[in-house]
């Protein structure tokens, strides 16, 4: 009698599986191991864990001869996209990546996997290829999950979904795989599918995606790693590389890192906030710690609330992405992982209500959320806000913002315990704003000055160099016909406190101060000034916004952050990067460590998108070519470049003040209005400044002729 052949067939597969009824891979693919002579995968990402979980239950399988074909996406990181994206080689990008992520310290679990392939690799048994998404210069991530067993007499099991391929992934450890089994009706036909996708993707026949073979110096590290590691068995189950209690479990609770020594002005501006039952305004100078400071003073609340046993809900509140993201980490020091709430609803809303639901169980003792201004104001996470019953703490960062029409009415009116952060909380020309917040946070309980911040040493000394840079006739011209349309405006009725930026009275505002921002002669200025600082690091340009205003029915100028890029990439040779709003997120995060690190980029060249809550305190030089009349905008400037670092003994700051021609016809109440916008910055800036007599000196001349002295 001739046995019947045990293969696929012979197995009572059913066509679903999941973590919550059953262990998925000691039930579907221990069994699916035993019979099977080969087996295709498409795991998602690469990582060390993703290849460490495909070993899972192999043992036997490879012990019989099976041979096992692999395609995982390679996991780039901001730093390789960026260099893809400038036009490195794609392939020497996604060897660096993958070869970042074999040498990664791992646990002796995923490390034993990863030696079990590295011997079926040198036995010839194993293949690997990496795949991505390549399309009109950029590249994206392959994230399907597909596999197929096949077994000697040809039948074929294709099954998709979910494995943990990530460390992270692990904590949860949950499974979910749809089985298709070709000898079924209406299951072959989706089996033979998978297989054919899986072939196409193989031979690197998918349209839009880009698949390579395994890099030999990867490969190369699997094979020793296989030579080192003991042959111990690894288990074939759900949780075989599930992390140890110790690694796995998630830090619920604040706690001031032991590498934070709390200075003194920190300490007292904690006091003074929880003195007055958690409420006030902190006024710091930009660059004094205002992010410590508030995260120092959750931490204190929290523990007070810990020992009464209730929870704190800590809502965190940042007017843009890059400032949440810089949030997140902060408050990752203090030792909780924060939800960050921008973007999609469905990334966090799930989140959000999971931990206020453990933390009303008392299952959690800090629930952390860091919203943008948008989000925080949106539907969806002011109906969570409305709910809150907690104690419930508001840290508003740079709360100016917040005091506008459309912030201030979305300040959750349940919030215990309310702090707000800013060096500038007034807000210019509204008034009304203003004192919304101070209704609503409390007063200013703290203030730490920047002529104080200088004198204890929390910021660094710096030069003042104003530069005087005459309008040409043209310019002068124009800026005498707006000025006289504004003051029509005015005289009609509208107001300069409400004027909308998009309104008529907005937009003459606007292109005002853009001839003075975009006056032709500080590019000349700026270029010698650079040139005499060309072996300089740590500079930064800040260019007026937009493009340079023309008289009506002239096309525009050119932007002036393309001609500073052009005057010191290509007539300086000096190597900079343009950091504005059109950056995208990823690369910002590569320009500041690039900018900070001094090896290899000399200069940024912003456009508004320094001003506010940036950490660059390397920054030494800064060039201030925007005219700006806003105290906030061009405190937040110079507040970028006071910041301490490592080798920093002063910083120095040039500023280009436009100025009426020496010799011209327009009305002497116009320019003297003119100078007065440009030297009101001058004196904020020059006051504090180490060289306060050689700005008084430089400006003498023209205040003495437009009756300035008292300025």
């Amino acid at each position: 009698m001739t046995a019947t052949p045990r293969g696929l067939r012979s197995l009572l597969l059913s066509d679903r599986y999941r973590s919550d009824k059953e262990d998925v891979v000691q039930t579907f693919f221990v069994p699916a191991f035993t019979v099977a002579s080969s087996y295709s995968r498409a795991v998602g990402y690469f990582t060390s864990t993703s290849l460490a979980l495909f070993a899972r239950g192999i043992e036997t399988f490879a012990e019989r001869g099976g041979a096992m074909r692999l395609v995982a996406s390679p996991h780039l990181d901001e730093d390789d996209l960026v260099d893809i994206e400038r036009g490195y080689d794609v392939r020497a990008v996604v060897e660096r990546a993958t070869l970042r992520e074999l040498e990664q310290e791992q646990p002796d679990t995923v490390l034993d996997g990863l030696g079990l392939l590295g011997r079926l690799i040198a036995e010839g048994r194993l293949d690997i290829k990496l795949a991505f998404v390549q399309q009109e210069g950029r590249v994206g991530i392959y994230h399907e999950k597909i596999g197929v067993f096949r077994d000697d007499v040809g039948d074929l099991v294709g099954f998709t979904g979910s494995s943990n391929e990530t460390y992270g992934g692990l904590m949860a450890n949950f499974e979910s795989v749809e089985v298709y089994r070709g000898w079924f009706p209406g299951d072959g036909t989706r089996a033979l599918r998978l297989e054919a996708d899986f072939q196409a993707l193989w031979s690197n026949q998918t349209p839009h995606l880009s698949v390579e073979r395994f890099p030999d110096v990867a490969r190369d590290r699997l094979i020793k790693l296989g030579d080192e590691r003991p042959h111990r068995q690894l288990l074939g189950t759900d949780n075989a590389l599930t992390p140890t209690p110790t690694r796995a479990s998630e830090p619920t609770r604040l706690a001031i890192p032991d590498w934070i020594s709390v200075r003194d002005y920190q300490r007292e501006a904690v006091t003074s906030w929880l003195g007055r039952q958690g409420r006030g305004i902190l006024k710091m100078a930009t660059g004094t710690g205002k992010t410590k400071t508030a995260m120092i003073g959750a931490t204190q609340l929290a523990t007070v609330l810990r020992q009464r046993e209730q929870p704190l809900v800590l809502l965190i509140v940042a007017p843009l992405t890059h400032l949440v993201d810089q949030w997140i980490t902060e408050v990752e020091d203090f030792g909780v992982k924060p939800i960050a709430v921008y973007e999609s609803s469905q990334k966090w809303l799930p989140m959000v209500e999971e931990q206020l639901a453990a933390a009303r169980m008392g299952q959690r003792p800090v629930v952390a959320l860091v919203a943008t201004n948008a989000s925080f104001a949106g539907e969806k996470f002011q109906s969570v806000l409305a709910r809150i019953t907690l104690p419930l703490l508001i840290i508003a960062d740079e709360a100016h913002n917040l005091g506008s029409s459309t912030y201030r009415s979305a300040l959750p009116t349940n919030a215990t315990y309310r702090l707000a952060l800013s060096a500038t909380p007034e807000r210019w020309f509204d008034d009304e704003g203003t004192d919304s917040l101070t209704d609503y946070f409390g007063p200013i309980i703290f203030e730490l000055g920047l002529g104080k911040a200088i004198e204890m040493g929390a910021l660094t000394r710096y030069e003042y160099l104003p530069r005087l840079i005459e309008l040409n006739d043209a310019e002068t011209s124009l800026y005498v016909e707006l000025s006289a349309q504004i003051a029509t405006r005015i005289g009609a009725g509208d107001s300069l406190k409400d004027a909308d930026p998009d309104s008529p009275l907005g937009f003459l505002l606007r292109q005002r101060a853009g001839v003075l921002g975009h006056a032709e002669g500080k590019l000349a200025a700026v270029r010698e000034d650079l040139n005499a600082r060309r072996d300089e690091w740590f500079q930064l340009a800040y260019c007026a916004e937009g493009r340079r205003p023309a008289e009506t029915g002239a096309p525009p100028g050119p932007k002036q952050v393309d001609e500073v890029m052009n005057l010191l990439g290509n007539q300086l040779h000096l190597s900079a990067h343009p950091y504005v709003s059109e950056t995208p997120r990823p690369e910002r995060k590569v320009l500041l460590r690039r900018f900070g690190a001094g090896d290899d980029l000399r200069a940024l060249v912003a456009m508004r998108c320094l001003d506010e809550g940036v950490d660059i305190p390397d920054a030494r030089i800064g060039y201030l070519l925007a005219s700006s009349s806003n105290p906030r905008q061009f405190i937040q400037r110079r507040g970028r470049l006071l910041r301490l670092a490592e080798g920093k003994e002063r910083a120095v700051i040039l500023d280009y003040l436009a100025v009426p021609p020496e010799s011209t016809s327009v009305n002497f109440n116009v320019e003297r209005a003119l100078l007065v916008r440009e030297f009101e910055r001058a004196n904020e800036f020059g006051k504090l400044s180490e060289n306060y007599e050689a700005t008084l000196q430089a400006l003498r001349p023209l205040k003495e002729r437009y009756q300035l002295m008292d300025m």
